[in-house]
């Protein structure tokens, strides 16, 4: 573990733990037909922050330390946000009371065609469970390891120790 948290490597293993959580549930999404809700939405944000900083912590030693401990926010800010969706999946609380929509229709009747054949896509329903959890509760577990790995990360950067 030790070689694994030298600060010269540190920025890169947090750019690409946050770049292949994005590309994993682009996978889901693109390959196997998943599509994300606004609360996925949201969790993605988060993970591509912590990848451009993770990639900031490796280009700028100087600042490696402050780079890392705000890639460590970042995925404490999507695992919260990974727990409260699965808690709307589990219905444990309520989730969101409205929806969101990117229409570009000019029309009532391209909008009608739109609204027709876009998917619904409910944030109170899990798309898929794998051993019971959902893909936020998943994020939720990996986002607080990441994040603990990353605060790790930022202070043994902070003290120097290699």
């Amino acid at each position: 573990m030790d070689s694994l948290l030298k600060p010269d490597r540190s920025g890169l293993l947090v750019a690409l733990a946050a770049g292949g959580t994005l590309a994993l549930v682009l996978i889901a999404q693109y390959g196997f037909g998943l599509p994300p809700c606004e609360m996925c939405h949201w969790q993605r944000w988060p993970h591509i922050a912590a990848l451009v900083l993770g990639l900031a912590a490796l280009a700028l030693p100087r600042w490696r330390a402050p780079l890392l401990g705000l890639a460590a926010l970042s995925f404490t800010i999507t695992g919260g946000i990974g727990v409260f969706h699965a808690g709307v999946e589990w219905k444990w609380w309520q989730g969101l009371t409205s929806c969101s929509s990117t229409s570009t229709a000019t029309t009532l009747e391209d909008l009608r065609a739109q609204l027709m054949a876009a998917p619904v896509v409910r944030c109170d329903e899990a798309a898929i469970r794998v051993l019971g959890l959902s893909m936020a509760g998943w994020n939720a577990l990996w986002s607080a390891a990441l994040a603990a790995f990353a605060l790790l990360a930022a202070r043994r950067a902070a003290k120097g120790t290699a």
